[in-house]
């Protein structure tokens, strides 16, 4: 068999977008992503389960199965169903996108193998009962070994996949398969793998002693500085899943507007913002702890976390420019919204990408900035105003972004098309509908005080009578409805993908099938292909809707951010 031959066999250019796709390296984005959907489903399952006990009127589970509910929903969704995704991630951009072969598919086997060991063995330990400590697992609470060795395995296995990465990318610069400056979506992949390096150290730093603990090998560590480096894990994670979501933002406005960034340098910069600083800002979920000067608090949770905002408030200007110039360029440019219209709206992995924009900037960044400054944090920090903020960032923002990408990713990498495109087109909608109800519930429902994490908010039983406000269990059932809303949207998203992966007609041999009209479709392949330059003309900052947008956002802030402080007030007496 002659060496043409052989690299023939080990690739196919995809008749979309004319990239090559490495046939080993697509095997394991198909693999991970897979298994993505399978853990979400479970995350899922627990999802449900959980705003209709949170649901007063409802209580759906006992005490003993709210717990464990709890746990499996934020163990499958924040660790296994987002991270497997991410692995998918890594793998198409730095093949595909860089035009070159995987470093090891041995490690590859490897990572994986540990990553479904790993995740198997921590859903069957908490569901047998023997892990009922949620997410954070925060001493003196104590699972069986095999939690903490299922998450370890996992970790290392994640670990591998970055390795593997990076090895991808010296090969790729080392013999040239691309030409200029990486990719700006493989260069967010790689921030996010950076990040991730640091976040899975910090988890071994806090997991393997807990893991020796368990086992009876060494005494238990000092609940302080287990919390401490926990949320370098935690909280470091969320930003692996920022600079993810962000990279899917720019990849799917790119593929469904013809969008290419204004200014790639600045998006660049954007990036390295997050490496440097969002590690620090890990702090605001620490703000409650004694141990930490209020010193050291109040720089890492303001100067320090400003400079991360800043990446993502760069990011949320950048991406709705992009596509602004990118409209206007095909025509759309009367008044200062008309392009916005004319925005690809029915096609589900445009619109998933654009609300998982709105829904993380306008909802999760503001809520996020606010509860991070330490006065407000603490009427705030365990109530239910903290799973309001991050069900808006990890669910509206990340989870839903990766959805949209999803929309792209079966044709282009399973080559098979969608059934049911109507109700495709609805599925972003419905779920992202379902996630704002949730969470403004939860967050209302946290203002009057309800707590996060407890199964019973009327303390049925207790010696003095307590409750809260009638007025709580409104948005208690506003978060019920919205909780099985979004459960709805999840549960179509997965028969949609599962129906159209196994299922679907092949599209081996053609062009991907547009979610759009023919003659908008034509435009946008033509801007994919050709740049923005265009002599005597300058639409680089042509861009009065995406400021419009801006300033709309900004005044939101302001005027939650000082709402926040008059409630203050009420606390403390300022005269």
């Amino acid at each position: 068999m002659s060496t043409e031959t052989i690299k023939a066999k080990a690739h196919r250019i995809c008749e979309t977008t004319g990239l090559t796709i490495f046939l080993k390296a697509q095997f394991f984005v198909k693999v991970n992503a897979v298994l993505a959907v399978i853990f979400l489903l479970i995350g899922g399952i627990a999802a449900i389960s959980l705003a209709l006990t949170r649901w007063s009127n409802v209580m759906l589970l006992s005490d003993v199965w709210y717990y464990r509910m709890l746990t499996l929903h934020g163990v499958n969704m924040l660790i296994f169903w987002i991270i497997f995704f991410e692995m998918a991630i890594l793998y198409f951009a730095s093949t595909t996108l860089l035009n070159t072969k995987m470093f090891s598919k041995n490690l590859a086997h490897v990572s994986l193998a540990l990553m479904v060991a790993g995740a198997v063995l921590t859903n069957y330990i908490i569901l047998d009962g023997q892990a009922d400590v949620l997410i954070t697992s925060y001493p003196p609470l104590e699972a069986h070994p095999i939690f903490y060795l299922g998450i370890i395995l996992f970790a290392v296995g994640a670990l591998i996949v970055c390795f593997n990465f990076f090895a991808t990318l010296y090969i790729a610069k080392k013999n040239k398969t691309y030409e200029g400056s990486m990719p700006l979506v493989t260069f967010g992949a790689a921030t996010a793998a950076i990040i991730a390096v640091v976040a899975l150290l910090h988890g071994a730093a806090a997991l393997i002693p807990t893991f020796f603990w368990s086992m009876g090998w060494m005494e238990m560590m000092d609940t302080g500085t287990y919390r401490l480096l926990w949320w370098g894990l935690g909280h470091h994670s969320q930003q692996i899943n920022v600079a993810a979501m962000v990279s899917v933002w720019y990849f799917v406005a790119t593929m469904s507007t013809g969008a290419k960034p204004l200014n790639e340098t600045v998006c660049r910069g954007a990036f390295i913002l997050y490496i440097l600083f969002i590690n620090l800002a890990a702090a605001h979920h620490l703000l409650v702890d004694p141990g930490l000067s209020s010193e050291w608090k109040m720089w890492n949770t303001s100067y320090a976390m400003y400079l991360a905002v800043l990446a993502s408030m760069i990011h949320g200007y950048t991406v709705p420019a992009s596509m602004e110039v990118a409209m206007r360029r095909k025509g759309f440019d009367k008044g200062i919204l008309g392009w916005f219209a004319r925005l690809p709206w029915k096609d589900p992995g445009f619109s998933a990408v654009a609300l998982s924009v709105i829904i993380f900037g306008f909802i999760g960044g503001i809520t996020g900035v606010t509860l991070g400054t330490e006065q407000i944090n603490i009427m705030a920090h365990n109530t239910l105003r903290i799973p309001g903020h991050f069900h808006a960032t990890v669910v509206g923002g990340t989870s839903l972004a990766f959805m949209g990408l999803c929309y792209y990713l079966v044709p282009l990498i399973f080559q098979k098309d969608f059934y049911m495109k109507k109700l495709a087109r609805i599925q972003p909608w419905l779920f992202g509908g379902g996630i704002v109800m949730m969470s403004l519930g939860m967050s209302f429902a946290g203002t009057y005080g309800v707590p996060r994490r407890t199964y019973d908010v009327d303390f049925s039983g207790a010696n003095l009578e307590t409750g809260f406000d009638p007025v709580a269990h409104i948005f208690l059932g506003v978060l019920g409805i919205g909780g099985t809303i979004a459960f709805l949207g999840l549960l179509l998203f997965i028969v949609l993908i599962v129906a159209a992966v196994f299922f679907g007609p092949s599209l081996k041999g053609q062009k991907m099938p547009t979610w759009q009209n023919k003659r908008d479709q034509k435009m946008t392949d033509e801007l994919i292909s050709k740049g923005y330059e265009e002599e005597g003309k300058d639409y680089h900052v042509k861009t009065p809707g995406t400021i419009v947008l801006v300033l709309i956002f900004l005044l939101s802030f302001a005027i939650y951010y000082f709402a926040n402080w008059a409630a203050l007030t009420d606390l403390w007496f300022i005269r």
